[in-house]
């Protein structure tokens, strides 16, 4: 796979995702993250733990800059757990750095959301870690995997898909 970058506007960049099946542009949220002592281990190396946390960061606040509050579907009785997770490790972050975790949606399959991450070095632009999440929605009370989403989510998520090219 590459990954072609084309600037927009802050927070937001436009990426080419070619593989050889197939060709997509999709719009990619950025969170900035700067490097903390609480974030590394005793070398000052980013402990490998902090990378899911800032992925899942970045995935709610893309939701936040498309009017969507995960809050209210959970509200709302569903809820989004973790059900594959996939890191690969290319460069380590230290204590100090600055990093850029690019998110953004692959395309719908069924009820599960897939989201792909690319964090960077922001000073150099090199990828540190690339990184897949999916996730599928299950009923609150129940514990079950929802087969058809609530309506309102429903919506919610047509107008994320809809505002991403």
């Amino acid at each position: 796979m590459f990954i072609i970058n084309i600037p927009l506007e802050r927070g937001l960049s436009d990426f080419i995702i070619c593989s050889k099946t197939k060709f997509l542009m999709t719009a990619v949220f950025e969170y900035l993250v700067r490097v903390q002592p609480h974030h590394t281990d005793y070398a000052g190396i980013v402990w490998h733990g902090n990378y899911v946390a800032w992925m899942e960061a970045a995935r709610v606040e893309y939701l936040r800059s498309h009017g969507l509050n995960f809050a209210d579907w959970v509200a709302a009785g569903v809820d989004l757990p973790v059900v594959d997770l996939s890191l690969r490790y290319r460069q380590s972050l230290t204590m100090g750095m600055d990093a850029v975790v690019k998110a953004w949606p692959e395309p719908r399959q069924g009820v599960r959301l897939v989201w792909q991450y690319d964090i960077q070095n922001q000073a150099t632009g090199a990828s540190c870690v690339l990184g897949t999440v999916t996730l599928a929605p299950v009923d609150r009370q129940t514990r079950r995997v929802l087969r058809r989403l609530p309506e309102a989510f429903q919506r919610d998520l047509d107008r994320l898909y809809a505002a991403s090219p």
